[in-house]
């Protein structure tokens, strides 16, 4: 299964709406299965960087040994 991830807004008549881009990638008249996230809270970008921050916390110097792998 392929994924395509973007972000929109609920129109006032209730559609999504699909980046040109996207919808070009997208077999016409192909059932697909479509999941919608909602940030908690009103933003979920607090809890983004604090995994990133948590994820790099264990990330040490001696570890870029890997970068050139």
């Amino acid at each position: 299964m392929k994924a395509l991830e973007f972000e929109t807004t609920l129109s006032t008549d209730s559609k999504l709406t699909v980046p040109e881009n996207l919808a070009l990638q997208i077999p016409k008249e192909e059932a697909v299965r479509v999941i919608v996230l909602l940030p908690e809270n009103g933003d979920d970008a607090d809890w983004q960087h604090l995994a990133a921050d948590r994820f790099l916390a264990g990330y040490s110097e001696s570890d870029s040994i890997y970068d050139a792998v």
